[in-house]
């Protein structure tokens, strides 16, 4: 998929509001060879999708090894919207907490005195963290009205076409 292909898929509204969420799940291939799929923490900086990860996290070593991600965004209404995000996974080790993990917890609700012993506990536990950067190469939407998984695309265009001939 090009760059301005990828590009307009996210720019669409429902998937910038998607990626205004929290949480997403992220698959990827492990040490032993086997999936994993794993909710974790996103914000997105408009161009790449920043998840941050304790420096000993089990699934840094198979991102090392093989970067290949895919992210699913969704919600829970009926019908549901959901986007899928594939890319490689870059990771940058940094000092310190980074602000994108400060940014998408603060969308939960607090209040001050909740956010302030929230932070506090987070700066006492990490001495640094790590940034797994993602830059989508592949996205698409699925909103269940204006697009559907490519599956019921290619059933749909085949019954279209069995009816006009």
């Amino acid at each position: 998929m090009n760059q301005s292909a990828v590009d307009e898929v996210l720019a669409r509204p429902i998937s910038q509001e998607l990626l205004t969420r929290d949480l997403a799940r992220m698959a990827f291939v492990a040490l032993d060879g086997t999936p994993r799929a794993i909710p974790i923490g996103i914000t997105w900086n408009g161009s790449e999708i920043v998840m941050c990860t304790a420096k000993n996290a089990r699934k840094l070593p198979a991102l090392r090894r093989n970067p290949a991600v895919a992210l699913t965004i969704d919600t829970e209404a009926h019908p549901p919207k959901v986007l899928l995000i594939r890319g490689q996974a870059e990771l940058d080790v940094v000092d310190g907490i980074p602000e994108e993990y400060m940014q998408w917890n603060g969308t939960y609700e607090m209040t001050p005195e909740q956010r302030a012993e929230w932070e506090a506990g987070v700066q006492a536990l990490y001495d640094g963290m790590v940034r797994i950067v993602v830059k989508p190469t592949w996205a698409k939407l699925i909103d269940f009205e204006t697009t559907l998984p490519t599956a019921i695309e290619e059933l749909m265009q085949q019954q279209k076409q069995r009816q006009s001939a």
